[in-house]
């Protein structure tokens, strides 16, 4: 059987979904520009049936399409992108680079190969802009920042490709993962780091804007059953059943682990292009595919925190901020 390959097999959510193809019983070839993290950062297992290759998609994409076309996997991932909000007002044209013209040589090459039978891209809802009701997959795109935007082009370019040669394209689109082994920047394991080490968490906006959080293993369960079952050409949506302010998702954490939220957090200004909710229906996937969250917020949260207490001297030797690579 030729192999699953996973672009930005380094990333959060890329090293949790290898590790369940792997489950699966697949062998996976990884692609991520820098070299594999540590083993406490990478939940993947069954190493013998994974392979890797440190390979930037805009640096080295003539190599990375001839590694494509020499093994010739039969199903693509893509979770390879520029992922953050707020940095993208600095440098939008590295985002706009790498999750638009990049992928328009990927897919321009892939759209002609006769070996391709699955191709899913990891999209954002942050395409919509604000979501106010119940979201689905056909709602209009109204990107609030350079991220939102270079996102929302990505996927009209694959639809173009999908539409004219067939290409076969399938998109999720999920909200907020969480869970352990994420960019310490992210503000469920920067909380429990600031709280251990009694710095104030900043509060953009007072904390007052809605996210969906939902665990990454289900949202790699998800990816998986759209991998596997999904019908080509569609969109799906990967939401939990419920939504939480940034504001009580923190105060749950203080409570957590037994710190004042008062004493804990203070109030910023807002960020620029801040969508006030992320929530959307994710009622195709369940009917479709049979797929529903299982991770309760509450027992994920006490994995990140278990997980950063178990790896606290590594973890408290990094750097926390985001730093940016083009």
């Amino acid at each position: 059987m030729r192999p699953t390959l996973v672009l930005g097999s380094n990333s959060f959510s890329g090293q949790d979904l290898v590790d369940l193809l792997l489950d699966a019983g697949d062998e996976v070839v990884g692609i991520s520009r820098s070299p594999e993290p540590p083993s406490w950062k990478l939940r993947y297992r069954n190493r013998s049936a994974f392979r890797f290759h440190a390979l930037d998609l805009n640096r080295d994409i003539e190599e990375i399409l001839s590694l494509l076309d020499s093994i010739q996997p039969r199903r693509i991932v893509n979770f390879a992108a520029q992922g953050e909000v707020a940095p993208s007002w600095e440098h939008p044209e590295h985002w706009f680079q790498t999750n638009c013209v990049a992928l328009a040589h990927l897919v321009n090459h892939l759209a002609r190969v006769d070996w391709l039978e699955r191709y899913l891209h990891v999209s954002s809802p942050e395409i919509y802009g604000t979501c106010e009701g119940q979201v689905y997959e056909d709602a209009p795109m109204r990107p609030s920042t350079p991220y939102a935007a270079s996102k929302a082009a990505a996927d009209m370019l694959l639809t173009t490709y999908a539409r004219q040669f067939g290409f076969p394209l399938l998109i999720v689109r999920s909200t907020n993962v969480y869970g352990a082994r994420q960019q310490l920047f992210k503000i469920i394991p920067r909380a429990i780091i600031y709280l251990k080490r009694n710095q104030p968490i900043e509060l953009h906006g007072g904390g007052m804007a809605v996210k969906s959080y939902i665990h990454i293993r289900d949202v790699s369960r998800g990816e998986l059953a759209i991998l596997d079952r999904g019908r080509i050409g569609e969109i799906y949506h990967l939401s939990p059943n419920g939504s939480i302010a940034i504001r009580d998702l923190v105060h749950r954490i203080c409570d957590r682990t037994g710190r004042s939220f008062e004493d804990s957090t203070r109030d910023v200004a807002e960020r620029p292009g801040q969508d006030a909710a992320y929530v959307i229906d994710s009622t195709k996937a369940k009917n479709e595919l049979d797929w529903q969250p299982k991770i309760a917020l509450d027992e994920g949260l006490e994995e990140v925190v278990e997980w950063v207490e178990a790896n606290w001297p590594e973890i408290n030797a990094l750097p926390i901020d985001y730093v940016h690579k083009e």
